[in-house]
């Protein structure tokens, strides 16, 4: 069974950080894409970022310059490091595994494993 579950998730001032990390098991995901997408109340999932396994990146406009996604192949493992967070960034922050190997997609149709989420709330 592939399992993705996602921790560090919580709540932060406005102009803080968080450090969120999606933890795979099951399979290994080197050489797959993977991605970090959100989704607010009342509004539709969206990418945040996403990492092929060499270390390519794509990222949403709203986030580059505060946020860096990473990955540690040996852990099967990715991160989203979030930096001044805006109220704005108030979401359920999910982590999601590519069905195909190759460039990170901004497509959420891309994404074939999809861990719980995990609740990010800035305050303002």
């Amino acid at each position: 069974q592939v399992l993705l579950v996602e921790s560090g998730g919580g709540l932060v001032q406005a102009g803080g950080s968080l450090r969120l990390s999606c933890a795979a098991s099951g399979r290994t995901f080197t050489g797959y894409p993977m991605g970090w997408f959100r989704q607010a109340p009342g509004k539709q999932r969206e990418l945040v970022a996403a990492i092929s396994s060499g270390g390519n990146t794509n990222y949403a406009d709203s986030v580059k310059g505060r946020f860096t996604i990473s990955r540690d192949n040996a852990k099967n493992t990715v991160y989203l490091q979030m930096n001044s967070l805006k109220p704005e960034d108030t979401a359920v922050y999910y982590c999601a595994a590519d069905r195909e190997r190759g460039w990170p997609s901004r497509n959420e149709y891309a994404y074939e494993y999809w861990g719980q989420g995990t609740q990010v709330t800035v305050s303002s």
